[in-house]
């Protein structure tokens, strides 16, 4: 009988240590304690950043605290009109142009601590209402000092004190591949830091179609919203270096795709204070029509390399009519500061007051020569474009034949009196036809062009052009040609042997 108890006292024990076991096990029916739990490894990866690394991650740490309070929040209202679709105010006869309000808005830059704020004019245009939200939540009602629409900028004011005004860097300064930091409230995000390099500078996407509007955009791959408007773009000292303004969007979604587009603050600047003293831009002008400079260009004026920009036309009446400046001259520097792209020119240019003077150096039949010119404001006497040759035209019976030009890739033939005088020229050959792909082509000489000289000397027929073709064979020639709605324009054509 004892023995029975022992074995059964020891089966029981033995079994409760094998339950016990189970219960302990990975099956998961007994919960450790809190104190037990331990998750994770005991030490980083990296116990410790070098110092490089160290610093350079503190740095966009700084530039965030640093530069956050300085950028806000702008609310804005505006009236629009409810327009039906075309074919679709029959079912909707009381809706159509029916006024109604709704709200938008960006980012700004206090660039004073009285309460002087820099955004975007797209952000404040034809606003109703504008409402600045600080860093710290305190909202004010703000008023539109000016706008310059040709920019893309304004200035907007608040009724506040010791505000934690921006610095405002050297956009000349700034190098493709420099880190930098957009700042703003994208998509309602308030305060939102994106980080990236600059991609490039100088670009022009073609933002409006006013010929006078300015674009000569910092490219970054910060990232950028709908919101960021207005907002800074800042190296990584803390200096605003951009006014963020724009991004590459696929159309739909109008958000962001890689790219975004800030106004160099250099620009931003001069407008500011002159819509601060002001409120409105007087803006100085050279008076010139200008564009870039290919290799055929120039080839064919003389140049060693494509570098400038060419003066296509010269404004009548602007700045550039008055002094020694020719259709033709290849503008490489202003001021001593190199420009080899129209709007870099023109960027320059808009941040200087009609009335101041900008030196510029000129490449002239081989040489180069500096001009003088003192800035007029945009309608200061300017009207039309000078055209050097005579209005008169004489009646003509010319042999009217098409003649292909194969080493060039187009197909001319000699005009009429009456083609000639509804072009309000005297001479010229008519471009008819042009081979896809070939010289003429890929310089955009296209059919309906009318080619007026050829190396400043006047062209009255096909036998005058063709032999002037045949002398610069291996060679370029500069083109004056007139398009199908009479405007002119130099085109370099490179001519092979």
């Amino acid at each position: 009988m004892r023995r029975k108890n022992l074995i059964g006292t020891l089966s029981l024990v033995f079994i409760g240590v094998v339950f016990g076991a189970v219960l302990v096990s990975g099956f998961g029916w007994v919960r450790p304690s809190m104190g037990e739990v331990r998750i994770g490894a005991d030490k980083p990866p990296v116990e410790q950043l070098n110092a490089d690394a160290a610093a350079f991650n503190n740095a966009f740490v700084q530039v965030a605290e640093k530069v956050t309070p300085s950028i806000v929040q702008i609310t804005v209202v505006t009236t629009v009109k409810n327009k039906v679709p075309d074919g679709f105010q029959f079912f909707f006869p009381f809706k159509d142009n029916v006024p109604k309000e709704q709200q938008g808005g960006g980012s700004g830059i206090i660039i004073s601590d009285d309460g002087y704020i820099l955004t975007n004019n797209h952000v404040v245009e034809n606003a109703n209402q504008v409402t600045v939200t600080l860093h710290d939540k305190r909202e004010f009602d703000a008023t539109v000092v000016g706008t310059d629409p040709t920019t893309d900028l304004a200035v907007i004011k608040i009724n506040a004190k010791n505000l934690p005004a921006a610095f405002l860097g050297n956009s000349n300064e700034i190098k493709v591949g420099q880190w930098v930091m957009a700042i703003g409230n994208p998509l309602s995000l308030t305060s939102t830091v994106t980080a990236g390099i600059i991609s490039a500078t100088s670009r022009k996407i073609g933002m409006s179609s006013d010929q006078y509007s300015v674009e000569n955009y910092i490219q970054t791959d910060a990232v950028i919203n709908p919101g960021n408007s207005g907002g800074a773009l800042v190296d990584l000292s803390g200096a605003v270096v951009g006014i963020n303004s724009a991004i590459a969007t696929n159309g739909f979604s109008q958000t962001y795709i890689g790219y975004g587009f800030a106004i160099p603050i250099n620009l931003a600047k001069t407008v500011a204070n002159e819509l601060i003293t002001s409120g409105k831009v007087s803006r100085g002008y050279i008076g010139v029509s200008i564009s870039e400079v290919d290799a055929a260009t120039a080839k064919a004026v003389g140049l060693d390399e494509p570098k400038g920009v060419l003066v296509q036309q010269i404004v009548k009446g602007g700045a550039a009519s008055k002094e020694d400046i020719k259709e033709g001259d290849v503008i490489l520097k202003v001021d001593d500061q190199e420009v080899n792209q129209p709007n870099e020119l023109q960027s320059y240019v808009a941040s200087k007051r009609a009335g101041s003077s900008v030196k510029l150096t000129i490449f002239r039949d081989g040489k180069q020569i500096e001009r003088n010119v003192t800035l007029k404001s945009r309608n200061d006497g300017e009207s039309t474009v000078v055209n050097t040759s005579e209005k008169e035209l004489k009646g003509k019976d010319v042999d009217i034949k098409d003649v292909k030009l194969d080493n060039v890739g187009m197909t001319v033939r000699n005009m009429s009196g009456d083609e000639l005088k509804k072009l309000d020229t005297k001479n010229g050959v008519l471009v008819t036809d042009v081979k896809n792909y070939g010289r003429a082509f890929n310089q955009r000489i296209f059919k309906g062009f009318v080619i007026i000289a050829v190396d400043h000397k006047q062209v009255n027929s096909v036998s005058e052009l063709k032999s002037e073709l045949e002398k610069k064979k291996g060679q370029a020639v500069l083109l004056k040609v007139i398009d199908p709605q009479g405007n002119s324009a130099l085109i370099g054509l490179d001519i092979p042997r």
